[in-house]
């Protein structure tokens, strides 16, 4: 049976703040060394997937630059599969993307190229390792139209999803998009198979649906599952699966990588996680620094008297004397000066913290995350407050106050052309 993978990556990715406000969300990084895009990507070829579709919309540069001609995933390939990008375009017939379902319409003439049996579509946007072949195996066996994977989610985060009612034989029997009461916690992944013709005639008659905002789980999926004529499917996973959609679900998955057993390996040499990486020197640890408990990655200097615990250095992070970082993700080439404080908190990359600045919470049960945007400068002895926002390309001139309060947005005054 023959599958093309189709990932969805054109997320704009609203709720993880300054760090989407120059990239899509699959493209921001991950574990210091990763983009997001990355773990669809490897678990395609680490399947034996090779014939991949990418569609992008929300500022696609820095991902489509990522991936390139697809080399590090062994996509770079004319004519036995390979990665192929498609964006919106307009035209009397075409224009930007309005949902999910509407992303693949507009390019089904390619989709059905080649006729393949089944389309596994898949989202850009979250950080798992999945072996598609059981999936693919059990959707063909159980004669599926459509296979959905499910997973079990804690009952007060199962509103972020959407939540599917199953039958004794697996068939999906009931499907709520984000729900307020979900009626359980049996959560859609986003990662669907679908025979070719059922797709197609479901885009179909959901493109010539002019109330349908055009989504797979909004419109697509609960119409199928009450529809007579298709067969749906749930196939349980039971392994890591994390939505990084949120600022909290983004910093939780990094935390989840540095505890003594971490719910997700990424040392697993049986499954690598591949990704375009540049040339840095090794990690400098000083005299006297520490670092417990977390990812260093390489091009990192840790000054003497310098403390990293339980968190996430992407390369090129300087850690001046003194400094102390904790339960935070610091993202490329950002300069820590020196007695600076960071907890639980996230950096965007080249961004400079003058000394003795204090970002996050010094509370470690405060659920609220500070974030920097990238290229900023923050001026000595500043305070940003837990649940607190600077934005990309803030300089030390922005700040009319040295505390940035929780809940506070603080963006640069400067012009467009003066960035």
């Amino acid at each position: 049976m023959k599958t093309r993978a189709i990932i969805l990556a054109g997320g704009e990715g609203t709720r993880l703040g300054v760090l989407t406000s120059k990239r899509a969300k699959p493209a921001v990084p991950f574990a210091g060394k990763y983009r997001i895009i990355d773990f669809a990507l490897s678990n395609c070829v680490n399947s034996n997937l090779f014939d991949l579709f990418l569609i992008a919309q929300y500022r696609p540069h820095s991902l489509i630059e990522h991936i390139g001609a697809g080399g590090p995933w062994d996509l770079n390939r004319d004519f036995t599969g390979g990665v192929r990008i498609y964006t919106p375009y307009r035209s009397p017939t075409a224009d930007w993307f309005v949902g999910t379902a509407d992303a693949i319409q507009q390019n089904f003439s390619f989709v059905k190229r080649g006729s393949p049996d089944t389309i596994l579509i898949l989202s850009g946007d979250h950080v798992y390792s999945m072996d598609y072949r059981p999936m693919i195996e059990f959707h063909e066996q159980s004669g599926a139209d459509i296979t959905l994977a499910a997973i079990v989610v804690p009952l007060e985060e199962a509103p972020r999803y959407g939540i599917l009612g199953i039958g004794e034989d697996g068939q999906v029997t009931s499907f709520v998009e984000k729900p307020e009461q979900p009626p359980s916690n049996l959560a859609n992944m986003g990662i669907y198979l679908f025979k070719l013709d059922v797709l197609n005639q479901l885009l179909w008659e959901d493109h010539l649906e002019k109330n349908s905002s055009h989504d797979f789980g909004k419109d697509i999926l609960p119409k199928a599952v009450h529809d007579d004529r298709y067969k749906v499917f749930a196939y349980p996973y039971h392994g890591y699966w994390m939505d990084v959609g949120t600022v909290r679900s983004y910093w939780q998955a990094h935390m989840d990588l540095l505890s003594e057993r971490p719910a997700f390996n990424l040392f697993d040499r049986s499954w690598i996680i591949h990704t375009r990486t540049e040339e840095r020197p090794p990690v400098k640890i000083h005299n006297g620094g520490i670092v417990e408990d977390s990812l260093i990655c390489d091009g990192c200097v840790i000054e003497a008297g310098a403390v990293v615990r339980s968190s996430v250095l992407s390369p090129g992070v300087v850690v001046r004397s003194g400094a102390l970082i904790e339960q935070s993700i610091v993202l490329t080439d950002v300069n820590v000066g020196e007695g600076a404080i960071l907890k639980q908190c996230i950096v965007d990359k080249r961004v400079r913290l003058g000394e003795k600045v204090r970002v996050g919470s010094q509370n470690a049960d405060e659920p609220r995350i500070a974030m920097i945007g990238r290229n900023s400068i923050i001026p000595g002895g500043a305070v940003i407050q837990a649940g607190a926002m600077i934005g990309t390309d803030v300089i030390e001139s922005d700040f009319s106050d040295l505390e940035i309060k929780t809940g506070e947005y603080l963006l640069t005054r400067r012009l467009p052309n003066e960035i």
